[in-house]
């Protein structure tokens, strides 16, 4: 089993994280030549990542990744219990896919200061905190996303959430949880529970390194 991509990616990282917290030997390595070579094609013909080969056969999409492995690696179980428990958590990671992460375009494309354009940013940030408003609501109660433990929501959510923030904050906004307690209780969370916090290290680190490299 091999996992294709960059930790940068915070798709990728969500898959590489449910791995570790499964005891699975499972590091992302970027392909030769990169995703839109013909030999990455041939595993993932949407030249993205991540992509997850196994026994010859190439998987793709980092929420059906993270169901293959829950199904493949049973123990342990990411997924709480209950079956609306475990509904609840795949929505996290759906809304964050659909309805947060497709605000980061508004501030990718104004991360210099001196190319700035306002409006662009106020939009996505309004935006922005209309998403995570929705987030907020199917959030748990509990100090992780769903129940007593670090799991399958908190995972999904973890990358892609801590990328988000740091691409806001570099266009000015400083506290996208403010006034959103659940999720404030949970980047608490994330940040003070050990293994979490490992993952917030290791992705602040791979993300700065990245952007750094761009400038």
């Amino acid at each position: 089993m091999k996992l294709y991509g960059s930790i940068v990616s915070p798709y990728v990282a969500r898959v590489a994280y449910a791995a570790r917290l499964k005891g699975l030997p499972l590091k992302p390595e970027m392909p030769a030549g990169g995703i839109k070579t013909p030999e990455f094609l041939k595993i993932n013909p949407m030249g993205k990542m991540p992509a997850l080969e196994v026994d010859g056969r190439g998987l793709a999409e980092s929420m059906v990744l993270l169901d293959y492995l829950e199904d493949a690696h049973p123990t342990p179980s990411l997924l709480p219990s209950a079956a609306v428990d475990r509904a609840q958590a795949r929505l996290l990671g759906r809304i964050v896919d659909l309805y947060v992460m497709p605000h980061g375009r508004a501030f990718f494309g104004n991360m210099n200061p001196e190319k700035r354009k306002a409006d662009e940013v106020a939009a996505g940030a309004d935006a922005y905190r209309k998403s995570l408003e929705q987030l907020e609501h199917f959030m748990g109660a509990g100090p992780y996303a769903i129940g007593d433990k670090l799991g399958y929501a908190d995972v999904s959510l973890l990358p892609c959430l801590q990328m988000m923030a740091l691409i806001a904050g570099a266009c000015g906004i400083a506290d996208p949880y403010a006034g959103l307690p659940r999720l404030t209780r949970w980047w608490s969370q994330m940040q003070s529970d050990p293994i979490a916090a490992e993952f917030v290290s290791e992705y602040q680190r791979a993300f700065t390194a990245f952007m750094a490299s761009r400038s």
